[in-house]
């Protein structure tokens, strides 16, 4: 018998659940978790009793730091986990954290490219309008 049981889904999971759910499933405490992304573990755990929402640029990198797609964490569709205890083997506590580091630094790429990518726009905009 197959558990079709869509434990991450809008109707048996909230936004603060997927969040607690991957962080646990990350092997991360809260202000592991709360340090990484730059907040306060007050605003982490208020994401995660659904208090509040983080901003687009904090959901990105809690999505890259859990290694779960951000539609997955908004709605429990997407890439994520799939039922409780749904994590991946095992690995060595210092493998594990250089993983968490390199997605980390990943996340952090991609935002500052982003921020990058911004910037250039506004700077061609004022140098076309001074022209």
């Amino acid at each position: 018998m197959t558990d079709t049981t869509d434990w991450y889904g809008p109707d048996a999971a909230t936004f603060g659940d997927r969040i607690a759910a991957a962080r646990e499933a990350a092997g991360m405490g809260q202000e592991k978790l709360a340090r990484r992304l730059g907040v306060k573990l007050k605003t982490l755990q208020g994401w995660e009793n659904d208090l509040s929402e983080p901003r687009a640029n904090r959901l990105q990198m809690l999505a890259g730091l859990l290694n779960v797609s951000m539609g997955w964490l908004l709605t429990g569709e997407g890439e994520g986990l799939s039922g409780p205890g749904d994590t991946e083997p095992a690995l060595p506590a210092d493998v594990n954290e250089a993983l968490l580091e390199i997605r980390a630094l990943k996340t952090e790429i991609q935002t500052a490219g982003d921020r990058l990518g911004r910037l250039e726009k506004t700077l061609r905009r004022l140098l076309k309008d001074e022209a």
